[in-house]
């Protein structure tokens, strides 16, 4: 049935409470592979510095270190989460559009399901802010099992 799982995960403690239910999933469904998966966004307001190369070496240099920092973090997850029989890789992606680099990742990589918190932000918080977990269920072409985060029940150790 499943696998080939996606977990989105943003640094936070509350993106990390998806992990006991990845785990629950590697065991129940002897999932191959799982892909952790961060969006390290990319400032579309630097495109201008093309015509300036001091800076845009600058800002990629410093792209270049998110995503390294981002990368480390995923390692670090997927040390705790392996498992006999199934891979878990790290992908860090740079892109301007969190969900929609995510959604393209999931096709991309032939997914089956996406695992992701959400934060549970609701009103006039959710709508200033939008939420990436409720973008990815009504945009992803495979099902997306919500995890309801809360810092009190937050800390996975792995």
């Amino acid at each position: 049935m499943y696998t080939k799982i996606m977990v989105p995960l943003d640094g936070s403690k509350l993106a990390e409470c998806v992990l006991p239910h990845v785990e629950a999933f590697i065991k129940g469904f002897n999932i191959r592979d799982v892909f952790l998966v961060r969006v390290v966004e990319s400032d579309p307001k630097f495109d201008y510095l093309a015509d300036f190369p001091d800076l845009k070496t600058k800002v990629q240099e410093f792209e270049e270190t998110k995503k390294a920092s981002g990368k480390d973090y995923l390692d670090d997850i997927a040390d705790r989460l392996k498992n006999e029989g199934t891979a878990v890789h790290s992908v860090v992606l740079l892109a301007g559009k969190i969900t929609e680099s995510l959604i393209e990742f999931a096709e991309k990589s032939k997914i089956d399901l996406i695992v992701v918190a959400t934060h549970g932000r609701s009103g006039v918080t959710r709508w200033i802010m939008g939420s990436v977990a409720d973008k990815l269920l009504r945009s992803a072409s495979v099902p997306v099992f919500m995890v309801r985060a809360s810092e009190a029940e937050c800390a996975y150790e792995g």
